[in-house]
């Protein structure tokens, strides 16, 4: 009998992430939410909203599809295509599921105040904030995986992406609920998926190549 080793923080991982993001899609817009949304809003301070200008658009869609395209091509021309289609295809699926959530839920944006920039979609969940999860954490994960950088390179993603969904909060265009909601769902996704991902390509035929693939 093969003894297997349950992981039970990712299990329990993968069960406090889906219900965090439940919570946070039943009990948003609430007293709670619009007082954090209220502090943080940076309309009447322009250094702050500079900031949250900075860093939302290190979360814009025009930025985030064409880098997951550019580390494809960069990841192919290392030899290591398979990854990088494997990396593409999670950054891609992940924000058509994240949109496919704002038509599902259709929960309306925050109205309390000028919103500092301009949006058309839902609200909930943020997809910068799961944008910025998903693509940013797949790719340290991807680059860094087995070396000491790795976990410096995870958490650095993982600031990155707390940086970016705060500031949808601050330019007034989001509830807090759904920056938490986006950050959710962009972390369970990263975890299902690159751990699958990893055991494909490991199952893969240890001398085939596809082009330049030697992954």
């Amino acid at each position: 009998m093969v003894s297997r080793h349950v992981n039970w923080k990712f299990v329990g991982t993968l069960v406090v992430l889906p219900l965090l993001w439940l919570l946070m899609m039943l009990m948003g817009t609430g007293p709670l939410d619009r007082s954090i949304y209220q502090a943080l809003y940076a309309g009447d301070r322009r250094a702050w909203a500079a900031i949250a200008h900075f860093f939302t658009s290190l979360g814009e869609p025009t930025l985030l599809i064409p880098a997951a395209v550019a580390a494809w091509l960069w990841l192919w021309y290392a030899g290591r295509g398979r990854l990088g289609l494997a990396l593409l295809a999670i950054a891609m699926i992940g924000r058509l599921l994240s949109e496919s959530q704002k038509y599902w839920i259709a929960r309306v944006r925050p109205d309390l105040e000028v919103h500092l920039v301009v949006v058309k979609t839902q609200s909930f969940p943020s997809g910068h904030a799961s944008s910025s999860m998903i693509f940013y954490l797949a790719l340290a994960l991807a680059l860094a995986s087995g070396t000491r950088w790795a976990r410096a390179a995870a958490a650095a993603a993982i600031c990155l992406s707390l940086l970016i969904g705060t500031s949808r909060v601050m330019l007034g265009v989001h509830w807090p609920s759904d920056v938490i909601g986006g950050w959710a769902f962009g972390l369970l996704w990263v975890l299902v998926t690159m751990r699958a991902a990893e055991r494909l390509l490991r199952a893969g035929p240890p001398n085939a190549q596809a082009g330049r693939d030697d992954y």
